[in-house]
């Protein structure tokens, strides 16, 4: 049995391309849509949505390839570029009536809603990015031996086949191996909602591969294409993260206002899976950026 967030129906929705969703919906007022990181589920947000739907319709999708939504083939590059999948949730949040929102992401959901900030200005009001800095940028800080920490985007790099089988050999090991080493507060993640990010993770090892490949091609393409041109983000932005920039040795507010020039960037003492281990400060930072 899938978990969602309690009090939010769970429905189908449509995607790009005849792909469909699964999201968690409730409450009322303007929409914000609120995007997962890896290796999760929509169910990551279940302490923020519940805060945030006192004040706002707030629409929580699986990603195209993850939890219970649609894992297509990645038949060619652009099935999991994140321009497709940013077009997933344009079209999820308007099959709701939702022709402008707000759009927070964490982790491989930041990416998505990065790229949906570029291609869509006029649908996108408000941008929050949970703990990433944007994909290009995100290769040109991973260097040397600090590069090891993410290991995971090398392996998944690599071309169909071997990275899939060596995942699928030890899924449980290999993602499980994440939740424990990015949390600053395991408790924040009980056992029951640790054991549905295995199951769904174990379920989506292919369409969650063809995620990373893509940001490691056509992402980065895109990406360049955007800097190239001058591209910027148009909308208020926020940024929290873990002080990445000390520890690989970059300026990440730096990295971020060369994209945003209305930005907020903000550290936060919390570990990657934020959302869980902070929800009040998280909570916060996002009804601060809807006040702007």
């Amino acid at each position: 049995m899938t978990l969602t967030i309690p009090g939010f129906d769970h429905i189908r929705l449509p995607g790009a391309d005849g792909v469909e969703l699964t999201a968690a919906v409730s409450g009322s007022g303007s929409p914000v849509v609120l995007l997962h990181g890896f290796p999760q589920t929509h169910l990551m947000w279940r302490h923020v949505a519940a805060r945030l739907a006192d004040e706002h319709t707030v629409i929580c999708p699986d990603l195209r390839g993850y939890g219970a939504s649609d894992k297509p083939a990645a038949t060619d590059p652009d099935v999991y570029a994140k321009r497709t999948m940013a077009a997933d949730v344009v079209t999820l949040a308007a099959a709701l009536g939702h022709e402008r929102f707000a759009l927070v992401g964490h982790d491989r959901g930041a990416h998505v809603a990065f790229r949906a900030g570029l291609d869509h200005p006029e649908t996108i009001t408000h941008l929050g990015i949970l703990d990433i800095v944007p994909t290009l940028d995100m290769w040109n800080v991973l260097h040397g031996a600090s590069a090891a920490v993410g290991y995971h985007l090398f392996l998944m790099a690599q071309p169909p086949g071997l990275p899939e089988a060596m995942i699928a050999g030890s899924a449980d090991a290999f993602f499980g191996s994440f939740l424990d080493a990015w949390a600053n507060d395991p408790t924040a993640m009980p056992e029951e909602v640790r054991a549905e990010y295995l199951r769904a993770s174990a379920a989506a090892v292919t369409s969650i591969v063809a995620d990373y490949r893509a940001s490691a091609g056509i992402d980065v393409m895109h990406d360049q294409a955007d800097l190239d041109a001058g591209s910027q983000l148009a909308m208020p932005v926020t940024v929290v993260q873990q002080d990445w920039g000390a520890q690989l040795g970059y300026d990440a507010a730096g990295v971020w206002k060369a994209w945003a020039p209305d930005l907020d960037h903000r550290l936060t003492r919390a570990g990657h899976f934020m959302a869980e281990e902070a929800p009040d400060e998280i909570a916060a930072a996002i009804q601060g950026l809807l006040a702007r």
